[in-house]
């Protein structure tokens, strides 16, 4: 009688654990498209055997805990390669934008004005005394001067939108180490009583994928299955179950918003994720751009008024300034304006004589010397065009590197934390099988028993 007796036990046992695999199993496939989902693999264990006499008799199967496959160093690479792609669509967004201010092609830029400028000298100097074309020149200019201010303009609306997406960005940073920390609590606790914390586990790398897509950060095992993250240079993001929010604050210089962590200025040291393209673009390459903007509409006002200055107006006065003179190269393409409003004004003369042409084709000249800090006007610009195509190049070509590690290292991931729904079918298939197995065995058992106990009653 015991021996049938444990035989049902251990045909039990067996229908709870082939009962928990199929469980798992369905789980699995039921998180097929789960992102982020690592797949948990059932873990089935013998149990210890009892001696009787000289002998030992096995005690059935029993249902381990479930494991999540995961690999965590494949995960850092996938949240590395997540920040540097992150970086670099922060980067391009603005940068094509900035791209497409100065399309020549789509008629945007300074090149048409620029040209259409020194035309109209060119077309003054053939006929000094056409009050049309001297009001042609003025005309030209102020599309230039408009060309200029708008350009900056655009170029300081956009760096101004920049700024606003580094609040938003430093906001979304702290939501989201707040949620980190609160599961590394949960993680622990859990680990702490012997629990698979594998859904948690994946939350918590879902909520760290998207934080290395907001900045570079750097992570670190803290023990009892809790993590610490800092930003790439050490300022603290979460350690353990505490979360250190960023902060922003105006710098008086820039009138732009700053990054700190705890008091201390990180905006330089922030390389990756959203937060580093922002920044880059922000701090450096549209200031970079609006430099040369400057530079180009301040010594081409400075070089024109010294030539207009030269020569002599249509009343035989001297000339004088055809751009308001600006004060400094910062702000002189916002500001670069034609000083005058009346075309007898416009220095065409170089002796004070009526249809001299000399000082109009003097002007017209400007286009070839190098008045911009060493070149030409046209080969300045054409620099200009080059340093913003040449950056949103690279860029490009480095987003398209990145995104095939990042595919490569997904393939990977999938393979090792992926649920495969062929794996799957012929898990649930054999687990079934193990169960109706086990059931048939209880029933044969259950058989035995009642045949045992009506030879006993009878």
């Amino acid at each position: 009688m015991g021996g049938l007796y444990g035989s049902l036990g251990i045909a039990l046992g067996a229908l709870a654990a082939d009962q928990g695999a199929v469980a798992i199993t369905s789980n699995n496939i039921a998180n097929v498209n789960t992102a982020g989902y690592s797949r948990e693999q059932v873990n089935l264990s013998d149990n210890p055997p009892v001696q009787v006499g000289n002998l030992l008799f096995g005690t059935g199967v029993s249902l381990g805990q479930t494991t999540s496959i995961r690999d965590n160093l494949l995960e850092r690479r996938l949240d590395q390669e997540n920040q540097s792609a992150s970086q670099l669509s922060a980067f391009l967004g603005p940068m094509n934008q900035v791209q497409a201010l100065f399309n020549e092609a789509a008629g945007s830029g300074l090149q048409t004005p620029l040209t259409a400028f020194f035309n109209s000298l060119t077309q003054l100097s053939a006929n000094p005394s056409d009050a049309a074309s001297r009001q042609g020149v003025i005309t030209a200019g102020q599309n230039l001067a408009s060309a200029f201010r708008q350009d900056s303009s655009n170029l300081q609306a956009l760096q101004s939108n920049t700024d606003v997406a580094v609040q938003q960005a430093v906001s979304q940073v702290n939501q989201l180490t707040k949620q980190i920390a609160s599961l590394n609590t949960q993680i622990s606790g859990l680990e702490g009583v012997g629990q698979d914390p594998g859904t948690s586990l994946d939350q918590r790398t879902q909520l760290v994928r998207q934080l290395s897509g907001l900045v570079d950060i750097s992570e670190a095992d803290a023990g009892n299955g809790s993590l610490t993250i800092t930003t790439s240079n050490g300022a603290a993001l979460v350690v353990a179950g505490q979360s250190f929010a960023l902060s922003t604050q105006i710098n008086s210089n820039t009138t732009y918003h700053d990054v700190y962590s705890q008091g201390t200025d990180i905006t330089s040291s922030i390389n990756g994720g959203a937060l580093g393209g922002e920044i880059q673009v922000r701090d450096q390459e549209i200031p970079s751009i609006l430099n040369k903007l400057d530079t180009f509409a301040y010594n081409l006002a400075i070089s024109v008024n010294t030539q207009s200055q030269a020569g002599f107006d249509a009343n035989g006065n001297p000339g004088v300034n055809f751009f308001v003179q600006p004060a400094s190269v910062t702000g002189a393409a916002s500001s670069i304006a034609v000083a005058i409003n009346d075309p007898n004004l416009v220095a065409a003369s170089s002796d004070g004589t009526v249809g001299s042409n000399g000082n109009a084709q003097a002007l017209a000249n400007l286009q070839n010397q190098n008045i911009v800090n060493g070149q030409t006007p046209a080969n300045y610009y054409s620099g200009l065009i080059f340093q913003i195509g040449n950056d949103v190049s690279q860029a490009t070509s480095e987003q398209t590197a990145v995104g095939l590690v990042q595919k490569q290292l997904q393939d990977q991931r999938g393979a090792v934390s992926g649920v495969s729904l062929d794996q799957e079918a012929a898990n649930l298939i054999r687990y079934q099988g193990a169960y109706q197995a086990a059931a048939n065995v209880i029933n044969v058992i259950n058989q035995l028993l009642t045949a045992t106990l009506s030879m006993t009653t009878g």
